[in-house]
């Protein structure tokens, strides 16, 4: 397994010195008309987390009238019979409670980021100018694949998840990955409540696969190994996966639901919808996946 990333596929510059795409070139229009037979009786299911949000008003020190506006203060003041309610939404993107797309601004190797562009050119104060999230804003579709690791429960911990066990749960669902296609990975861990043991991990084994198997879009409950699995490289999924291959990451997915909707119909493909906000110039935005069957 031991592995260094220099060694390692780069998709840098494959598709032009400028790209902020990455991988979601590999959706082609045949890949997206693949995507879009899968759609045949419009049963939809979320791969997001229930995200509970937590209020960051309360207490004596709460801001009352001084630090909210006057619509928001007749909303909050005026009782029951209010005209109307609102909040305000403060989100840590990349918090591993919210279901989120990681784009290529997201990771930074070596001072660059994809496909070479310098940090201090990407970003700044004003936010993400190259390889930001809403790139993608006119959405992604393609046909996704679930791989279910462990259709009879979990991994065990620290499982170091490589091709081989990519290659026998397509064998199990029977079927074939195809270039363009998104995958979604199952494990049955959640690393937000199982986060006190160590987690099953992507390996660089695994994202070689992904590579060689033309994985447009990453999205599962398996992601990077904590603590780092021994010989490998530290953080595969996001340093090489993302850093590298350019291939967007749906981090903090919960595939529970696919995973027992695709074994009661007996699919394991489906049409992939990824919404993405057109919030202009972050590393990453909050997304629902939905598969579409």
């Amino acid at each position: 397994m031991t592995a260094t990333a220099h060694e390692f596929p780069s998709n840098w510059g494959r598709w032009g010195d400028t790209d902020e795409r990455g991988a979601v070139n590999l959706i082609t229009d045949e890949a997206r008309a693949r995507g879009a037979a899968e759609a045949r009786t419009g049963l939809t299911v979320s791969i997001a987390r229930l995200t509970t949000p937590f209020p960051l008003t309360g207490g004596p020190m709460a801001p009352t009238t001084a630090a909210t506006t006057a619509v928001q203060t007749a909303m909050l003041f005026t009782g029951v019979g209010a005209p109307a309610m609102a909040e305000v939404m403060v989100v840590t993107t990349h918090h591993p409670e919210v279901t989120h797309l990681d784009a290529m601004g997201h990771w930074v190797a070596g001072g660059k980021v994809y496909p070479g562009v310098d940090a201090a050119d990407s970003s700044g104060p004003t936010g993400v100018r190259h390889g930001a999230a809403d790139v993608y804003a006119d959405g992604i579709l393609t046909r996704g694949v679930l791989l279910d690791l462990a259709p009879d429960g979990r991994l065990a911990p620290g499982h170091p998840v490589t091709g081989a066990d990519l290659d026998a749960a397509a064998e199990r669902a029977g079927v074939e990955v195809l270039p363009g296609d998104a995958l979604i990975v199952r494990g049955g861990w959640d690393r937000v409540v199982d986060g006190d043991q160590p987690l099953p991990g992507m390996t660089s084994d695994a994202v070689r696969w992904m590579h060689e198997h033309g994985i447009s879009v990453y999205a599962g409950d398996i992601g990077d190994a904590r603590p780092p699995l021994p010989g490998d490289v530290p953080g595969a999924l996001h340093f090489l996966a993302l850093g590298r291959l350019a291939i967007p990451l749906i981090d903090g997915a919960d595939p529970g639901a696919l995973a027992a909707t695709c074994a009661r119909l007996g699919r394991w493909t489906f049409q992939l919808v990824v919404a993405v906000p057109r919030i202009a110039g972050t590393t990453g935005l909050p997304v629902n996946p939905i598969a579409v069957f």
